[in-house]
């Protein structure tokens, strides 16, 4: 039963100071974080991790965050893993761009403080 409480999250975000600060208010809520610098690392790790919430950040250093959820939602194992865009790419063709490629959810990092991603976090994995 104890497993059961544990949700994972992974934060695919290259800003490290975000993905720090993201992951320690995360943690705080009792959720386990997984973190990747990387779009190629974030594909790898939603394998692996079986995380039950991807957060990905759309501009990476080497792979975008939309070919990253191209590749996410094309692979079996990790195709029904909910995924919320975090960005500041806003624009409405970016949030359409994401929800088309399967995310469900678009944030705007400028629009939100750390507090509004985990409540929204939380609402998902609750």
């Amino acid at each position: 039963m104890g497993e059961q409480n544990s949700k994972k999250i992974l934060i695919v975000e290259d800003d490290k100071f975000l993905a720090k600060m993201l992951g320690r208010m995360l943690e705080s809520k009792k959720l386990e974080v997984l973190q990747a610098g990387t779009g190629k690392e974030g594909v790898e790790k939603a394998a692996t991790g079986q995380p039950n919430l991807i957060l990905l950040d759309i501009m990476l250093p080497d792979t975008d965050g939309f070919e990253v959820l191209k590749q996410v939602k094309a692979k079996s194992e990790t195709k029904d893993i909910p995924v919320i865009i975090i960005s500041n790419l806003g624009q409405p063709e970016d949030v359409a761009q994401g929800k088309k490629l399967g995310a469900i959810d678009h944030l705007v990092k400028s629009d939100l403080s750390l507090d509004e991603v985990v409540e929204k976090v939380e609402e998902v994995v609750a």
